[in-house]
């Protein structure tokens, strides 16, 4: 029989053990100033290992330090207070837009201008669902882990559970790196966020799992992004980008809705079901100014989605080339695959290849005087089930096959100024009342 352990690592020459510091692990008193103390002599020593034995340490906002290593052992629960003054938040940039939101960026665990940090497992940090009637939406509390202006963070093997509000914020920092992290309840699993003069550079996601009540993962302004081989899991979207990012891989992950943990703000309800598996929007929320390019989705897998991919941008966000390989999805329930410029100018050059989508079906005919209205910041219905574009100078399917689980009404493909719509090997049913199943207008042009 195959049985996994996880061992400690090859333990530094400078230890800091934080009971020695005089926390007390009992998950009643208050344990900030021991564990600072410990993490402050680690910093002053130049570097080591922040060791958390099995307990429950009750804590305030804790700086991070450089060249330091905080070690959760297997049992030991890192738990934020429920008092938020004991909470403080960091210097953001000026230059950044969410510098003027102030007490919205406090976390539990906080870096400042640090680098070489790694928080690794196998225990758990738990937000404690702190309750702040003063906080966005009237609800969320601090953040669990937030830094900014970093360099060379990793966090490995941990559990982050029922964040106040997101997991992970980090801004204008590169060379991040997640593996093997999971992420249950809270908000946005992990959530960053660059500048338009200053982007966020080599953040890798690789091997994760995503239990998240809104996004599992979001942010904009991403330079040379992976996400790899993640389960996520959302009551909200899988991958939302809200913004620009060029060099951004997104393989080999599988996309599951219904969401495990209800989002926490959709009212009594508390909504389950899941949106968008990747929704790459920029400039959706506030405006955003910068290049889509060079996007590679492959080997993704979707279940119980409301729509596969979404593709929309608006003014000063043009896009480059998108790539979209090896894409499986069952039960798409709301909107069909879409590729949309509401700019000025249209996207450049998008490929679907080796695709296999299913959707509800269901729909009913789009009548003539339905006008298709611009994106808001979820997926929305279409005047097709399959593939929807807009303003695109070159849309490529090749070897798609599409299908509905009942009968839709709606055409399969809708192309409005399309330049060159290449269709190659795509495969999809037809139904009676249906004459014409692939709709182009506003000079879209068919290749087969």
């Amino acid at each position: 029989m195959l049985t996994l352990a996880f061992t400690s690592p090859v333990l530094p020459a400078n230890e800091f053990d934080i009971r020695a510091h005089g926390a007390k692990g009992d998950g009643h008193t208050l344990d900030t100033a021991a564990i600072q103390a410990a993490l402050d002599a680690a910093g002053e020593a130049g570097g080591g290992q922040v060791r958390f034995p099995a307990g429950r340490y009750l804590s305030g906002t804790l700086h991070l330090r450089s060249r330091v290593t905080l070690w959760f052992e297997a049992g030991a629960t890192l738990v934020g207070t429920t008092n938020l003054n004991l909470y403080r938040q960091p210097a953001v940039p000026d230059f950044m837009p969410e510098a003027k939101w102030g007490k919205w960026h406090r976390g539990l665990l906080l870096g400042e201008n640090v680098e070489d940090v790694t928080l690794t497992g196998p225990g758990v940090i738990d937000g404690n669902k702190v309750f702040d009637p003063t906080g966005e939406e009237k609800m969320r509390g601090p953040h669990t882990l937030v830094f900014v202006n970093c360099r060379r963070i990793t966090v490995r093997d941990l559990t982050f559970l029922d964040s106040a509000n997101y997991a992970v914020f980090f801004q204008v920092s590169d060379d991040i790196e997640f593996r093997n992290v999971r992420f249950v309840g809270g908000w946005d699993g992990i959530h960053w966020r660059g500048a338009p003069d200053r982007w966020c550079n080599n953040v890798r996601i690789l091997n994760c799992d995503f239990q998240t009540g809104d996004d599992a993962i979001a942010g904009r302004y991403w330079h040379n992004t992976v996400i790899s081989d993640c389960l996520i899991n959302s009551s909200c979207n899988g991958i939302r980008l809200i913004g620009p990012a060029t060099r951004l891989t997104i393989a080999n992950n599988l996309f599951r809705g219904p969401g495990e943990q209800p989002h926490r703000t959709s009212g009594e309800r508390r909504r389950t079901n899941m949106l968008s598996g990747i929704i790459l929007q920029p400039g959706a929320w506030d405006a955003t100014r910068g290049l889509l390019d060079e996007v590679f989705l492959a080997n993704n897998t979707m279940e119980q989605v409301a729509s596969p991919v979404t593709l929309w941008t608006k003014s000063g966000n043009p896009v480059g080339r998108v790539t979209i390989s090896g894409l499986n999805a069952t039960g798409v329930y709301r909107s069909a695959l879409s590729v949309e410029s509401w700019a000025e100018t249209p996207i450049t050059n998008v490929v679907v290849r080796s695709a296999n989508l299913e959707f509800a079906g269901g729909g009913k005919p789009w009548s003539a005087d339905q006008v298709v209205k611009g994106p808001g910041v979820d997926a929305r219905p279409l005047p097709a089930w399959g593939v929807y574009a807009r303003n695109v100078e070159r849309l490529t399917l090749e070897d798609v096959r599409l299908s509905v689980a009942s009968d839709d009404l709606r055409p399969v493909i809708h192309a409005d100024a399309v330049r060159e719509l290449r269709l190659d090997h795509v495969h999809y049913p037809r139904f009676a009342g249906v004459t014409n199943p692939v709709v182009t207008l506003n000079g879209s042009r068919v290749i087969d």
